[in-house]
């Protein structure tokens, strides 16, 4: 069937079908927004009580704190340096993960481990590690002697963000490594043994096929990976809480310590529609990035 303007118009049994579907999507998505938004424009108590319109002023106080300044440009350093060390080591992981290798499924195994222990759980687990009084990695440093005694790494604002970015890149590895595997198994051998027959070796296949036919899903796990990481709030509150002094907060945690801690509902509302506009920049970059490609 086409409608006006020579557009296929659906029929009406799979409008009845899927029409409860959208409604109850559009409600699941639209009621929230349309909260965050009202909460944004408005003076709220702790309690969530509407008090006045602000209009704008939650978002021009929000703009003009220094922490959410701060914890903006700490957000983009952490999602680039989380998705950018992800990438560099998981595109190699990948590739040798793809090879026929003897242990295979072991490594594979191995490899994507981590993928099913919950965050939380994994944050925990790393701030024990590094415990100034009991973990592991004091122990282990002043055992051979690398440290002269334990470090209070989480309390130290030029160790607890770096190594925050680093766990950030190791609980990142498993889904990006098997969202390339995915694509490496999409290209056929066949084009790799015309490339040795003309003596290109395992850089010269790498740079010339492996990277150009994987392009368009390292598009996908980089963006599914930024808008991962930049929401990303386990990792941070569990180890540091946006300390010490909000040296590591972003903006997610922010938000939180806002709205939970601080009691001010609606400069939080404000920050997670400045984020969402964020994401969805994001978003539409790579999407324009693909229609470029494409065409």
């Amino acid at each position: 069937m086409r409608g006006r303007g020579g557009v296929a118009a659906l029929p009406f049994p799979v409008i009845a079908m899927i029409g409860p579907s959208l409604v109850l999507a559009a409600f699941v998505v639209g009621y929230p927004l349309y909260e965050i938004v009202r909460l944004s424009l408005h003076e709220v108590s702790r309690f969530g009580m509407i008090r006045a319109f602000t209009g704008w002023g939650n978002f021009a106080n929000v703009l003009a704190d220094a922490t959410f300044q701060a914890s903006l440009w700490r957000t983009l350093i952490w999602t680039g340096f989380v998705v950018g060390g992800t990438m560099v080591i998981s595109i190699p992981v990948a590739v040798v993960l793809n090879l026929d290798f003897a242990g295979r499924g072991l490594a594979r195994t191995i490899v994507m481990l981590p993928w099913s222990v919950s965050l939380s759980m994994a944050s925990i687990v790393w701030l024990w590690a590094f415990n100034a009084d009991y973990g592991v990695v004091n122990t282990f440093l002043t055992a051979i002697g690398a440290l002269p005694r334990g470090l209070a790494w989480m309390a130290r604002p030029e160790t607890a963000f770096p190594i925050e970015i680093a766990i950030g890149i190791v609980v990142s590895i498993p889904f990006t490594t098997t969202v390339l595997l995915g694509g490496l198994s999409s290209i056929p051998g066949d084009i790799y043994e015309a490339a040795r027959i003309d003596g290109a070796g395992p850089w010269m296949q790498f740079r010339m096929l492996t990277l150009p036919l994987l392009k368009s899903f390292i598009g996908i796990a980089m963006i599914l990976n930024m808008i991962h990481v930049f929401n990303s709030f386990p990792i941070i509150w569990i180890m540091t809480q946006g300390g010490p002094n909000d040296t590591t907060h972003i903006l997610i945690t922010y938000l939180y310590d806002l709205a939970f801690r601080l009691g001010r509902p609606g400069p939080a509302a404000a920050i997670s529609l400045i984020m969402l506009v964020i994401v969805f920049s994001f978003t539409l970059l790579y999407l324009r990035m693909q229609g470029r490609e494409r065409a």
